[in-house]
């Protein structure tokens, strides 16, 4: 945003500000819109906790212990504490829909090709380009559909044909309950975000004129390796690389690594453990990425079989568990595929709010995938669930 800061929480970045605004911000300009601020996000817009070494940590409003998100975290907090009423995120491993969960809102990553992410830092124009998708963020469900035609423009406002409306009774659920056979870094999907799918399932089984129906695709087990080999698969820079072309000082990883623990990094401990992850991760040219390549080729495949050419959606979870304590998804760090592998899939995705959790008392959702250039069928759903569950609540008034 021209004026502002888009530092991304990189120290040798401090003080840099935009010289222009983004395309996503120029169209909502056009539209009315008036910008507030910028909001916080992780070190590099890299991790699904919004925290870095210039501006601090996003705290959770419904529990300041708990994660808000990332990397468009700060904007999730931001809408669930009535900061403001919507925001624009980007997402390229579930970036918007993670934090809409972990706040309670309500968050689209847009099909490829429908919103510019012209403007951006770090830019993406090779060919992740089509895994990122720069999308609404909205308290309310209503306000996704407007912001997103505000974002899109007319010519692709009418490839998706968001005027046209909805019939419900007339789309196919399919869902997932979860991922089978789950790597070790992977949190089991919790009761509560099971029973919030399960209800949901429910509503719309009794709306729809035909049951909904449960598809598990044995790819899935595969979902980092394959979101992981998909967006290394080209001719994109490492890690280490983005940052030292930003001005850090890091000469090595594994230096990198000794300096955060005795306290004198100037980068975060994810940031430092992804660039050490980086040198151990199978090449693009070895036989395991290849592989992993193809069965994310053959996974998309699957499902354009499954949600193209009709009216259909797919609910999965949007992550495993509610708002994780802070500092913990390093833990559980390949929680966020359930989100991540349909950036790859360049399938269009809403995140949406439901309830709170019973025992946990934060937010819990789920997520509505559709084929491509099938948003409109996203966010018909994420509408009715608003309107049925309740989706946003006050959490001033959680108890």
């Amino acid at each position: 945003m021209r004026g502002l800061l888009i530092d991304v929480g990189v120290v040798s970045r401090r003080g840099v500000r935009a010289d222009r605004d983004a395309a996503a911000i120029e169209m909502m300009r056009k539209a009315g819109a008036i910008p507030l601020a910028i909001t916080n996000v992780s070190e590099m817009a890299i991790w699904w906790e919004s925290n870095n070494k210039l501006h601090g940590r996003t705290r959770n409003p419904y529990d300041l212990r708990c994660n808000a998100g990332g990397s468009s975290g700060g904007e999730g907090a931001l809408l669930a504490a009535a900061g403001s009423l919507i925001g624009v995120g980007t997402d390229i491993g579930g970036s918007i829909r993670m934090p809409a969960f972990f706040n309670g809102v309500y968050g689209h990553k847009p099909s490829p090709n429908i919103v510019s992410n012209s403007g951006q830092y770090p830019e993406i124009v090779d060919y992740r380009a089509e895994f990122l998708g720069t999308g609404p963020m909205c308290r309310y469900a209503r306000d996704l559909r407007p912001m997103l035609i505000a974002l899109a423009g007319t010519e692709a406002t009418g490839r998706l044909r968001l005027d046209e409306p909805v019939d419900l009774r007339q789309i196919r659920v399919f869902y997932m309950n979860e991922i089978k056979d789950r790597s070790f870094l992977m949190s089991p999907v919790s009761n509560e975000v099971r029973r919030t799918l399960s209800d949901v399932i429910e509503y719309l089984s009794s709306l729809t004129l035909k049951p909904a129906e449960e598809r598990n695709f044995p790819s899935m087990t595969y979902a980092f390796e394959i979101w992981n080999s998909l967006m290394m698969s080209g001719d994109c820079p490492k890690l280490i690389e983005v940052l030292k072309s930003s001005g850090s000082t890091i000469s090595h990883p594994f230096i990198e690594m000794l300096k955060w623990t005795a306290g004198q990094s100037k980068h975060t401990f994810p940031a430092v453990f992804m660039t050490v992850g980086e040198k151990y991760l199978p090449s693009k040219e070895s036989e395991s990425s290849r592989r992993y390549v193809a069965l994310g080729r053959e996974l998309e495949q699957e499902f354009a079989n499954l949600l193209n050419d009709r009216d259909a959606v797919f609910l999965c979870p949007t992550h495993p568990e509610p708002a994780p304590k802070h500092r913990t998804p390093v833990f559980r760090g390949f929680n966020f595929v359930y989100a991540g592998i349909f950036n790859v899939l360049r399938l269009p995705v809403t995140a949406c709010a439901v309830r709170l959790g019973e025992h946990s008392e934060l937010p819990v959702g789920i997520q509505v995938v559709a084929g491509r250039n099938q948003d409109r069928l996203c966010l018909a759903v994420a509408e009715e669930i608003e309107r049925v569950f309740g989706g946003w609540r006050d959490p001033s008034k959680k108890a």
